[in-house]
């Protein structure tokens, strides 16, 4: 009995150091150790180029415009004549004048002057809506000018904690995507609008310097960096796992003909969605890999059958 007892023994200690000593069947796919980055965390929003202040100019009575003195893109100084109006009833008096004769005529235009329509600010015109000749009333815009161009957007609450005042974002122009500039954000909306069953805050961002393109009514793309870390150990996200709401990694020891894979738990940190800090769980020296997954082959269904 004892000698029974004595060949188990034997025999199980054999196959324990055999079970330890033989080389892993497993394939390692990839592996890496962690490396320290710079990590920045964006988010992108769609905004549209728009006067901070627009202004239809109107005529303060109906009649016929006689001069417009502005084109659109002009820059006007606040109490500029831009136009000159005549009222119904001077348009009227000096078309007969003209009907009596050239020497009528002038006498009248010198005796009923037209009048002048001045800008209301300063700033550019933005679109010219009528022409000389054409008969309008104090309903009617003329010109629309705007004091400065802005870019607005309408911010997802859920990112409203990445966004404060003079917040620097990097943008470019939807028709000039090759065309990168760079703004601040100036004001944040308290009151918020609920857009698609989304609720969100409509932010002001002004441009440091405005490219020559810049034109009322673009669509802007505005990336917007939510964090950034520097020197963060990190490594690339293929070798993070998540289960059960957990993050593991596999790690490998042993000796590159006997290696030895084991899981571990990670805490993790920021994430650009290719590299992920790792904050606990490995060490600098440790090397973590992924591991060759085989293919299940696929059994005919007629094979089967057969």
């Amino acid at each position: 009995m004892k000698r029974i007892f004595l060949i188990l023994g034997v025999l199980f200690v054999v196959i324990l150091i055999f079970v330890i000593l033989r080389p892993s069947s497993q394939k390692i796919d990839a592996q890496a150790k962690l490396q320290l980055r710079e990590l920045h965390v964006e988010f992108r929003e769609t905004g549209s180029v728009n006067p901070r202040n627009r202004l239809e100019i109107k005529p303060p009575f109906a009649g016929r415009i006689e001069k417009i003195l502005v084109n659109e893109g002009d820059a006007i100084k606040k109490g500029q004549i831009i136009v000159w109006m005549s009222s119904s009833e001077r348009a009227a008096m000096v078309d007969a004048a003209r009907a009596i004769g050239d020497e009528e005529y002038a006498r009248w235009q010198d005796i009923y002057k037209p009048t002048p329509i001045v800008a209301p600010m300063s700033g550019f015109i933005i679109y010219r809506q009528k022409e000389p000749g054409q008969t309008v009333t104090s309903a009617d815009a003329i010109l629309v000018m705007a004091d400065d161009l802005i870019i607005d957007a309408n911010i997802d609450e859920t990112d409203l904690r990445y966004i404060y005042i003079g917040k620097k974002l990097t943008m470019y122009l939807d028709a000039y995507p090759g065309e990168q500039f760079d703004g601040s954000i100036e004001h944040i909306s308290y009151e918020a609008r609920v857009l698609n069953n989304v609720t969100v805050y409509n932010v002001r961002i002004r441009p440091v310097e405005k490219p020559d393109m810049f034109r009322s009514g673009m669509t802007v793309t505005i990336t917007v960096t939510a964090e950034s870390k520097k020197d963060a150990r990190s490594i690339p996200n293929n070798f993070i796992t998540e289960k059960d709401h957990k993050k593991t990694i596999t790690i490998k020891t042993g000796t590159e003909k006997k290696p030895v894979f084991e899981e571990k738990e990670v805490t993790t940190g920021v994430t650009d969605g290719k590299y992920t800090e790792i904050v606990t769980g490995l060490n600098d020296n440790e090397t973590v890999v992924t591991l060759h997954q085989p293919k299940k082959v696929k059994t005919n269904s007629l094979m089967r059958n057969k």
